[in-house]
């Protein structure tokens, strides 16, 4: 697991679903699993488990990746502790937070990911990327600039 700071968001892969210790440990409240191919692990009944199964490239539909984008902006902005997870944690997690960092901070997609690469390492899906963005420019085109 990675924070992304200054925010209370980590990101992470599979296995880091499986140390729930270190989870709890590190005050993460919420987790926003985008896995498709895996199982779902056991959390504690108390913790927040959002699943949200993407494909790690073109199919998805626009209301699921619209679900990821909307349900991890919104941990975001209650400053809620959010492990975002994909199966290895290079290409579906930096995506959805980059998206949804650019739903909170006004800033392009693009820009975000740069931001969210500086702190992990990613390799994302050309595919995957081009539908995010799709739905991340519909969802500016949407809500007014605060």
């Amino acid at each position: 697991m990675h924070r992304l700071e200054p925010y209370h968001l980590w990101l992470g892969h599979a296995g880091d679903l499986a140390g729930v210790r270190a989870i709890i440990d590190g005050g993460i409240c919420a987790v926003v699993d985008l896995a498709l191919n895996e199982p779902s692990p056991q959390l504690p009944r108390d913790m927040v488990y959002c699943r949200i199964p993407l494909v790690d490239g073109t199919g998805n539909d626009p209301w699921i990746l619209l679900s990821a984008i909307r349900t991890t902006a919104s941990f975001l902005k209650l400053s809620v502790p959010t492990l975002v997870c994909c199966s290895a944690g290079l290409s579906r997690g930096p995506a959805i937070v980059a998206a949804a960092l650019s739903t909170v901070i006004r800033k392009t997609p693009e820009d975000c990911l740069r931001l969210v690469s500086g702190s992990v390492s990613h390799d994302v899906s050309p595919g995957f990327w081009n539908e995010v963005v799709g739905v991340c420019h519909s969802l500016h085109e949407q809500s007014p600039v605060e």
